[in-house]
């Protein structure tokens, strides 16, 4: 399988917002109306018409990918209020029921749909996808090895999802859940060399589990035909402090991993079974979560494990990378917590009420 070229470390960030009606908070199916309008191949439809996806071009530094962000955001936030509707930047909407989304017209959706059942209808979550460029295919396994051994960092800081249809789940993370209920979505396979993902890429077309390899929607993935590895772990972003924090982190994780692979040395790597049981942590506690740090089975909170790297290993990763102030202010989210966190004070501010937490969420997308 060609991988494609593409430079070192470079970056693109896909970040997906849902639209919502000024007067109810409902989400509102209007997205490919505002894309349409936007007129600009930055702004793309996604699996409901509820959804509008903003797609950077190439980057250096997180920095300056949010800077475009910002630019698209006020573009759509523009949009979207003639059209009397706002934006919210959330894993899921705290009450619109997802038997109420439409889908957006397309043979790739309607066959998600078809073969996932009940669970692709409830498909109304947003997330951030990273892409960072890797120069060598061989090196695209043990990246993601230690992209999954860091994922409830990346989980934890980024969590936005608490409610779901009007309820709390009790979930940092309620989208983590349900994305991975999809046949081709959650962890992937563990794979050694790139010539095991070429493995696992032809089995998965020869048997029809996908008709094209970009349908296997694992957290984190080859992107081939981008000559990316892509991060698609994270919650939505609620606001571009926390997307710039986000998208730094996960800048750093792979550089890091990559100058390890360079010295000759092993990424960081986990247990497949600690991968999986810190990835439900992280879904369910969120900053709160105590995370398996090694493979001895050693425990700590996962905000003193992100505290002591981002102090640490990362800091020379992140000078040189561009994205200091972006990775610092993780500091300032351990402080403060997540969008989970907040959206749940919020809620206890007005008797468990959810509209205000809307209000909430459109008032952060903003600033």
């Amino acid at each position: 399988m060609r991988f494609a070229s593409s430079e070192r470390s470079t970056l693109g960030v896909e970040w997906e917002l849902g639209i919502v009606d000024a007067e109810s908070r409902e989400l509102t199916g209007i997205g490919p109306e505002l894309i349409s309008r936007l007129g600009d191949e930055r702004f793309t439809k996604e699996f409901l018409t509820n959804t509008v996806e903003l797609v950077t071009g190439v980057h250096r530094s997180a920095g300056s990918a949010v800077d475009e962000l910002r630019g698209l955001r006020d573009s759509l936030l523009t949009a979207a209020d003639a059209a009397g509707a706002g934006v919210i930047g959330s894993g899921t909407h705290p009450f619109s029921k997802w038997r109420e989304q439409q889908r957006s017209p397309g043979e790739r959706y309607r066959l998600v749909t078809e073969r996932s059942g009940r669970w692709g209808g409830q498909l109304a979550i947003w997330g951030v996808h990273t892409h960072i460029g890797v120069e060598d295919c061989r090196k695209v396994p043990a990246i993601m090895r230690a992209a999954l051994a860091n994922y409830p960092l990346m989980l934890a800081l980024s969590t936005s999802s608490p409610y779901w249809q009007g309820e709390d789940t009790t979930f940092s993370s309620h989208r983590t859940m349900i994305f991975q209920q999809l046949p081709t979505g959650g962890l992937p396979p563990e794979m050694e060399t790139w010539e095991d993902y070429e493995r696992v890429a032809h089995d998965v077309l020869h048997t029809g589990i996908v008709d094209e390899v970009q349908e296997l929607r694992w957290d984190v993935r080859p992107s081939a035909h981008w000559g990316t590895v892509e991060i698609r772990v994270s919650d939505g972003a609620t606001n571009l402090r926390e997307l710039g924090a986000m998208v730094a982190l996960n800048h750093v994780i792979v550089e890091h991993a990559s100058r390890q692979l360079d010295a000759g040395r092993d990424t960081d790597r986990l247990p497949s079974w600690f991968v999986r049981e810190n990835k439900w942590r992280a879904a369910r506690y969120g900053l709160d979560a105590i995370i398996i740090e090694d493979a001895a089975g050693n425990e700590r909170p996962v905000t003193e494990v992100l505290a002591e790297r981002i102090e640490g290993d990362y800091l020379q990763v992140a000078e040189d990378l561009g994205c200091t102030e972006e990775l610092g202010a993780i500091a300032e989210i351990i402080e403060s917590g997540s969008s989970s966190d907040r959206q749940r004070r919020v809620a206890e501010q007005h008797d468990g009420a959810l509209v205000p937490v809307v209000d909430s969420l459109i008032a952060e997308l903003k600033a």
